[in-house]
């Protein structure tokens, strides 16, 4: 079961997910670097550029905060190209001897996804204005062109920009938060043809191709795959 709700941190979302024994629930790329807890062990997600299944076991529990698109960085202290497509142990990233405590306060609380929320807002500064703009207007439907001028950037500059914040360039970024946009959507039961041209697609044929080369799947199987779990997204809980 997968429950999520906001985070005291703008734009972060605190979320909590046991594995069921039939559990294929994909992570789709949303420009978010993300920190978790599993049975013992803090591990960073960083951003994705396709669909990521976890391989645990039935029962297995997860806790994590999903900081909002280019917000990351500042909280690990590294670049989040450097961490594209990979799952790594915060120790390799933090002094070990900090993530060990850590690791154990967070196990021994009542509620790790809250206990875990708390160290994120020790560990996170301001937001960036220039990033989360540029976040903000990709999401939006800003072209490149015309964000990085708003931004007072020039191509290159806004590139590596947003490869520093995000972990992929405004193309793809933009791209992955129009596939986004699309499948809140489709989430909350909009049929696929109006998802698609109100998140910015040409039609339903382009949405259904940004699918499979962004997630690798359809839409009716993303559909199914998200309906199979519980997720909560009003902040009314805080058990993990």
């Amino acid at each position: 079961m997968y429950r999520e709700r906001p985070s005291r941190l703008c734009g972060a979302f605190v979320w909590t997910r046991t594995v069921a024994g039939d559990d294929a629930r994909p992570v789709l790329p949303d420009g978010c670097m993300d920190l978790l807890w599993c049975e013992g062990r803090l591990l960073v997600a960083g951003p994705d550029t396709h669909a990521y299944v976890p391989e645990a076991a039935p029962g297995t529990r997860y806790a994590g905060i999903r900081f909002a698109p280019g917000a990351g960085p500042a909280v690990f202290g590294v670049r989040a190209h450097e961490l594209r497509d990979t799952r790594v142990a915060l120790d390799g990233i933090w002094p070990g001897a900090e993530v060990r405590a850590l690791a154990e306060r967070i196990g021994e609380a009542a509620h790790p996804a809250a206990a875990l929320e708390a160290v994120a807002l020790t560990k996170t500064p301001g937001p960036d204005p220039l990033t989360r703009a540029v976040a903000d207007r990709l999401a939006a439907g800003w072209s490149v062109r015309a964000t990085a001028a708003e931004a007072g950037l020039g191509a290159r500059q806004l590139h590596r920009r947003c490869l520093d914040a995000f972990g992929y360039g405004p193309k793809t970024l933009a791209r992955i938060l129009r596939l986004q946009r699309a499948l809140d959507l489709v989430r909350r039961g909009v049929p696929y043809a109006e998802a698609a041209l109100a998140a910015g697609c040409a039609d339903q044929a382009h949405l259904a191709r940004e699918m499979r080369a962004l997630a690798g799947m359809t839409l009716t199987d993303y559909a199914s795959a998200a309906n199979s779990e519980t997720s909560t997204p009003s902040g009314s809980w805080t058990t993990a």
